[in-house]
């Protein structure tokens, strides 16, 4: 019997416990918030649906209850706020961290064998949080950004390919954010043919461009962030470690040499599987990337600094 809560009941954790729940990715899901009644009534919303889709999973709503999230396998983090006017970077992180920190520390005392998957923002910046605080080993802390990045690298480039996303590859590694994510045009392909085959060197460099600013893009189409492919994508991570699929996808992990970095969580391929992050992937980059990886490296340093009064 597989277990998940997702601690956070807005768009994205709402639409996290809807694919598990719908794909049958868990036994159990228990959707948690601290608002009165939010969970409970998404997750009697959701159920509402189990005689129409035929669905056995179960999911349960609680306020605030962590004792309903015992014996979790895997635990996906939402919880955060946006940033609001006039908040800076930093007491947007200062907020968010005390919120995180606080999430990891009660969940683990009900669920102390499970694997984390941080969804909340600045991601990379709260995932390394975690790594510092938690005591965890480093394979079940698990950063989602990467795997939403390449959903979103694939979708562009079947548009520009006329081609089902389900045939086409591509990876995007790197921090979590519109100038520091990192298309891998080189290794796109489609149906294990180069796409720069198919496509000219500009069209990549748009496809690659259109990608970085995927976020933004929807954020000013809907006068919010997005939260149909965040919340999938978090759900498809832990299918990856519930399932033990041994899937390669792109996710924040604390290096410790690869790539030339440690002491970071960014973005890199990681084969996932019941053990969590069971293997870092280093993919041989050209000198254009690796200093596009530098370059990014440092951006989710300095964005790391802002955490040192919550470390």
């Amino acid at each position: 019997m597989s277990k998940v809560t997702v601690v956070g009941a807005g768009n994205v954790g709402a639409t996290c416990a809807n694919v598990l729940v719908t794909e049958g990715i868990a036994d159990e899901v228990v959707l948690l918030d601290i608002k009165e009644g939010v969970s409970e009534g998404k997750a009697m919303d959701i159920m509402q649906t189990a005689n129409i889709l035929n669905l056995n999973t179960v999911l349960r709503g609680v306020t605030n209850d962590y004792s309903a999230t015992a014996g979790s396998d895997v635990v996906i983090i939402t919880s955060g706020i946006p940033r609001k006017p006039g908040m800076t970077r930093e007491e947007l992180i200062g907020v968010n961290a005390g919120i995180v920190k606080s999430v990891t520390s009660q969940v683990l005392a009900a669920s102390p064998d499970a694997i984390i998957i941080c969804i909340s923002n600045p991601m990379d910046t709260m995932t390394y949080l975690i790594h510092k605080t938690s005591g965890l080993p480093k394979n079940r802390i698990i950063g989602m950004g990467g795997a939403l990045d390449s959903a979103r690298f694939k979708y562009f480039l079947s548009q520009a390919l006329g081609a089902n996303a389900t045939e086409v590859e591509g990876i995007v590694i790197g921090g979590h954010g519109d100038t520091t994510m990192i298309p891998l045009t080189r290794y796109a392909a489609y149906r294990g043919v180069p796409a720069s085959q198919y496509l000219s060197t500009e069209t990549l460099a748009k496809v690659a461009a259109d990608t970085m600013v995927g976020g933004a893009t929807l954020t000013k189409l809907l006068g919010t962030s997005a939260w149909y492919a965040p919340g999938a994508a978090g759900a498809q991570v832990a299918k990856a470690i519930l399932h033990n699929e041994k899937k390669l996808i792109s996710c924040s992990a604390l290096l410790d040499g690869e790539y030339g970095q440690s002491d970071l969580c960014i973005g890199v391929p990681c084969i996932l599987g019941k053990n969590g992050i069971e293997k870092i992937v280093e993919f041989e980059l050209d000198e254009t990337e690796k200093a596009l990886f530098e370059k990014s490296a440092a951006a989710v340093k300095a964005t790391n600094a802002a955490l040192a009064t919550a470390l």
